[in-house]
């Protein structure tokens, strides 16, 4: 199966709100509501999980009860750290075969062309990354703040979400990191990159409208999004 994990147990305190930002409302839904609805629509997905913290499940049952959302199967309690939402939706699913599409919520401009582009590269890779090109110059700099190398932009992307992965890649990736005393939080493709060097990742064109929801001003840039699709 194709299963779209929604992760949505982040706290949002960059928005400047009391209110979690996947729960904030723009054009009459939350934004965990419109990253459901795309997952939902698409028909490349057979399943979708919810991850949120625990005192947040009336709230998100009630949501998935007003839609109607026939493919949300799963509520997942989320943890401290991001990685520990993605291992909840690894643990929920014991079939390694299976497909996880790994999202994060506030990305909730997500296409149904990005969807669709993930689905076609999992027949051929074991794990997906979403990326963009930069706009600007990308350097990379050392401790002492100056430049050390300038790579070509052309060959340097901005990851988004979904991160997809076959299951067995990405829980065979995070049991050899959990072993490791000096692992740090990082993002899936980043497991799967240190700890499975040999597994390719292929990157698949993301949009500059998969954009992250984090500040008030991404609020309005999302509201204008909303009206330009409908």
């Amino acid at each position: 199966m194709n299963i779209a994990v929604i992760l949505a147990a982040g706290s949002g305190t960059r928005m400047g709100s009391q209110t979690p930002k996947q729960f904030i409302e723009v054009g009459g839904q939350t934004l965990l509501e419109h990253s459901i609805n795309a997952f939902e629509q698409n028909g490349n997905i057979d399943e979708i999980a919810v991850v949120t913290k625990e005192d947040f499940f009336p709230l998100v049952s009630s949501l998935i009860e007003k839609n109607g959302y026939h493919k949300v199967r799963k509520l997942l309690k989320g943890g401290k750290e991001r990685y520990d939402s993605s291992l909840a939706a690894i643990n929920a699913y014991p079939d390694g075969d299976d497909c996880l599409f790994l999202h994060d919520c506030v990305r909730a401009g997500v296409s149904q062309d990005i969807i669709d582009s993930c689905a076609n590269a999992l027949q051929t890779f074991d794990a997906v990354e979403v990326g963009i090109e930069p706009t600007d110059t990308v350097v990379a700099i050392g401790d002492d703040g100056c430049i050390t190398d300038i790579p070509v932009r052309s060959m340097m992307r901005n990851g988004q979400t979904p991160q997809c992965f076959r299951r067995h890649i990405i829980k065979k990736a995070f049991d050899i990191a959990l072993q490791d005393p000096a692992f740090k939080a990082t993002d899936d493709c980043g497991v799967v990159h240190k700890y499975l060097p040999e597994v390719k990742i292929y990157v698949a064109p993301g949009e500059q409208d998969n954009f992250k929801i984090t500040y008030k001003e991404d609020i309005e840039r999302f509201e204008k999004l909303l009206a330009a699709r409908s």
